[in-house]
């Protein structure tokens, strides 16, 4: 008998286990967590719902971060995975997510509580690409500057523009006309006006070696001190102090169109040979280069302003187009530093370049290794 009342109990225990498991089934499962690769800014929650939208239509969360009043945020029922990041604006803030399920009925079902604090990383592997190329560089740039100062010959593409210097200056040299250096119309904050002056040195100096009539109009008057000290080392280099006058490099004016006006006028009356438009240019741009081209000179222009190459490519002899500005006074001066810097940008360059087309056609045949690994943004 009590076999008997013992095998009944067995039995219907073994019918109450599902529906006891069936009871105890989640309606959502949901976990916050700390954001990685960040400076503790934000932290995420993960909600996955169970249960059908038919016994769950909504999930309510009561949000609370910190120190600010706790709010409420519906989540539809669509059966998804939802991903939802909540900024708290530094490491070290508090973060509780309460979540209540929505019943068929309207009645409101707690699920529990998440909550953490946000912390800081030390690195942030998203950016762990940019620091391996960041010492690449670093390292081609300590090789060849060093490959530059033993003398070694570092080879650098040829710019037309910059090959046609000589030419130019001799042609005014044997014309005796003179040479207009207009060194943009932007100030010394201007990494187009450093690179201008930059070119200026070695410009001025083939000049005072020429004994040319040197004229350079500038609209800034921090600019004109610069430049009055470029020239005028650069005709003590050339061992023609006595050629130098204060006068070479001189304020034409400070209003746009004022400075473009005055240097046209100049240009139309004493009729260089050669001028050289290099540095930050704006709506001026044409006005200079066609009154150039009505002279007859030869024109020599450059720009970082891709607005204004379409006007010097169209009136100017030769343009440096973008960073063959700032290319020109490493190829110019050969400096040992400049020079090295360069030639590990070309290479970096070079081999940028090469990885994109590898990792292009690794991807006509499906294979996106190349891809994942070394040209998405996230590692």
């Amino acid at each position: 008998m009590k076999t008997k009342k013992i095998m009944i109990i067995l039995w219907a225990l073994l019918f109450c286990l599902p529906v006891a498991a069936e009871e105890r089934a989640p309606l959502a499962n949901f976990e916050l967590k700390d954001t990685p690769n960040n400076a503790g800014e934000q932290v995420e929650f993960l909600f996955v719902p169970a249960a059908s939208p038919e016994e769950v239509p909504e999930f309510l969360l009561h949000i609370a971060i910190g120190d600010e009043p706790v709010k409420e945020r519906r989540l539809v029922n669509a059966g998804k995975e939802i991903f939802l990041p909540l900024i708290t604006g530094e490491a070290g803030v508090p973060v509780e997510v309460r979540v209540e399920a929505v019943m068929d009925d309207g009645s409101l079902k707690n699920l529990g509580t998440s909550s953490l604090v946000s912390r800081g990383e030390w690195l942030n592997m998203n950016s762990m690409k940019a620091f391996i190329l960041g010492l690449l560089f670093i390292a081609l740039i300590i090789f060849y500057v060093g490959r530059a100062k033993k003398g070694k010959d570092l080879f650098i593409r040829k710019i037309p523009g910059l090959e046609a210097i000589d030419d130019a200056l001799g042609r005014a040299t044997e014309m005796g006309r003179p040479v207009f250096y207009v060194p943009g119309t932007s100030s010394m904050a201007d990494v187009a006006t450093l690179a201008s002056l930059n070119i200026l040195r070695p410009v001025a100096r083939q000049v005072a070696k020429y004994e040319t009539p040197f004229s350079v109009p500038v609209k800034d008057p921090i600019v004109v001190s610069v430049a009055q000290d470029v020239v005028k080392e650069a005709y003590m280099a050339a061992g023609r102090p006595d050629l130098y006058d204060d006068g070479i490099a001189y304020l034409a004016s400070m209003g746009q169109f004022d400075y473009s006006g005055a240097v046209s006028g100049s240009m139309m009356r004493e009729k260089p040979a050669t001028v050289f438009l290099l540095g930050m240019f704006y709506a001026e741009s044409l006005i200079l280069a066609e009154t150039a081209n009505s002279v007859g000179a030869i024109q020599i222009a450059g720009t970082d302003a891709s607005s204004q190459l379409p006007f010097f490519i169209a009136a100017c002899d030769y343009t440096l187009i973008g960073e063959e500005l700032y290319a020109a006074s490493a190829y110019m001066s050969r400096e040992p530093l400049l020079l090295g810097t360069l030639k590990a940008q070309d290479i970096l360059k070079g081999l940028l370049l090469l990885l994109f087309v590898t990792a292009i056609i690794f991807q006509l045949f499906g294979i996106d290794f190349v891809m994942d690994t070394f040209l998405k943004p996230e590692w």
